[in-house]
């Protein structure tokens, strides 16, 4: 409900959507998927949770940016690689762990394999996953969302308001 309220305010403020050529985002991982573990917005945000979704995977799979963008971040953090994408009107996703296959900088779209999925992602039943993450806002204050509701397959149904 949140991620409709700020679509819904960007849009009357005339900034652009943070997705191109219709409006969704792709899978980040091809063919599509098993999603291991869901996501669990912590609440308030500093509080434990699962602040995005891991994707079944296998160790050196390609991992595609889910929509265009540009590459903020493209290395080791906390000790686990990953890559973080900045998609226009301030939406951020981040993919981990990923063995980079592009740099800080570098314009994407969702064509563009941004790296390779490693394995030892904590908590990841499978081979491998791929931790997805979505954020508003810098990380320090993001408001944390479900990256499956911005995928081009999930139907959108907006309520009458009276």
């Amino acid at each position: 409900m949140r991620l409709i309220a700020v679509i819904v305010i960007l849009t009357a403020l005339g900034v652009p959507p943070a997705w191109g050529d219709g409006g969704r985002f792709d899978w980040p991982l091809r063919p599509r998927p098993a999603v291991a573990r869901t996501f669990d917005a912590p609440s308030p945000n500093w509080q434990p949770g699962h602040r995005g979704v891991d994707l079944a995977a296998l160790a050196g799979q390609p991992v595609y940016a889910a929509a265009a963008g540009t590459v903020v971040f493209a290395g080791d953090l906390a000790g686990r690689p990953l890559v973080s994408i900045a998609h226009p009107g301030g939406l951020r996703t981040t993919y981990e762990p990923v063995r980079p296959a592009v740099r800080r900088g570098q314009a994407v779209d969702a064509a563009t394999a941004i790296g390779t999925v490693v394995a030892g992602h904590a908590g990841c039943a499978a081979q491998a996953c791929l931790h997805w993450g979505a954020m508003w806002g810098p990380a320090a204050r993001a408001d944390y969302v479900d990256p499956l509701d911005l995928l081009a397959e999930t139907p959108i149904r907006l309520k009458p308001t009276q």
